[in-house]
């Protein structure tokens, strides 16, 4: 099995709905290997942030073509500012389609997880056939996702039809990694006889419990989050959010820990290393990650 499908596994099997003290006691490090098996998705992501016209022909230097050079582009799009960059491919040396999605800088992610949209609501059944009413999301992320959900759709049927993959990496940072969450629920309601894997970075909290269960259903879900960064702890969970399962976390000395559960409060996690905004550091939002910062 390759290293990242194992260590995917190895955090799925943790996929208990509270951080119990048998949780916490499981907290394991990552091997050197593990982690670099993540970089090709790291930088994939950082990409996320290039424009549409640089990522569709590929040249958007170290992040694009010097990363990951066996990167076949399908569709681009977004304009930076109503809708967020985005782009679908294959790469033929991992054998996945990747739809990575643009983050945004720390400043405007606070804002928009903070603002007017930041309650909780059900996603459009058009979009989301089949999904029960209880599964709410964040009102501003829906509606960023909804803004580009068929065009990827369309994407990604695209590249499984002239590449013959057999598998879709969804991957951003931030409000991307946000989309691309919601993202790993809608696409699996669309496309069978493939799988899904889900890596994300910097991730806010995206919808509620009943969200979090559901996404790990679609979607193997990995969200990797960088020392003291406070956007993962936003919005609270006395709104009603919760992160999925999958967490890694970047300690200070530099080690990544898999942390089981939904929330885990050990100190080893996010949740429990950052109680509140004050002792956060909104400096560790971009990386880096593994030496990948989460810009073009």
């Amino acid at each position: 099995m390759a290293p990242l499908a194992a260590v995917i596994l190895a955090i799925a099997s943790f996929a208990t709905a509270a951080p119990s003290l048998s949780a916490r006691q499981a907290i394991t490090s990552l091997s050197a290997t593990q982690i670099s098996a993540f970089k090709p998705y790291s930088f994939y992501a950082a990409a996320g942030y290039c424009s549409p016209a640089s990522t569709l022909a590929w040249n958007c230097g170290a992040n694009c073509n010097g990363a990951n050079p066996a990167f076949h582009p399908v569709a681009s799009g977004g304009d930076g500012d109503s809708v967020q960059f985005w782009y679908v491919g294959v790469d033929s040396t991992l054998g996945t389609v990747i739809v990575a999605h643009q983050g945004t800088d720390p400043s405007q992610i606070l804002a928009i997880v903070t603002d007017s949209d930041f309650f909780l609501g059900t996603l459009d059944p058009t979009l989301f056939p089949g999904l029960s009413s209880s599964i709410e999301v964040h009102s501003g992320f829906r509606d960023e996702q909804a803004k580009t959900a068929t065009q990827i759709l369309t994407a990604v049927q695209t590249a499984l039809s002239q590449f013959g993959v057999k598998k879709v990496t969804i991957v951003g940072h931030s409000l991307g990694g946000a989309i691309a969450l919601i993202d790993s629920v809608y696409l699996p309601l669309h496309i069978t006889g493939v799988t899904f894997q889900t890596i994300v970075y910097g991730l806010p909290r995206v919808g509620n419990q009943a969200f979090a269960d559901r996404a790990s259903i679609g979607s193997t879900v990995t969200h990797i989050n960088n020392k003291e960064d406070i956007v993962p702890i936003l919005p609270g969970m006395f709104l009603g959010f919760h992160h999925p399962t999958g967490e890694v976390h970047i300690q200070d000395s530099g080690a990544w820990d898999a942390c089981p559960g939904e929330d885990n409060s050990s100190d080893l996690c996010t949740t429990g290393d950052v109680p509140n905004i004050f002792e956060g550091d909104e400096g560790d939002h971009d990386g880096p990650y593994d030496g990948v910062e989460m810009s073009c």
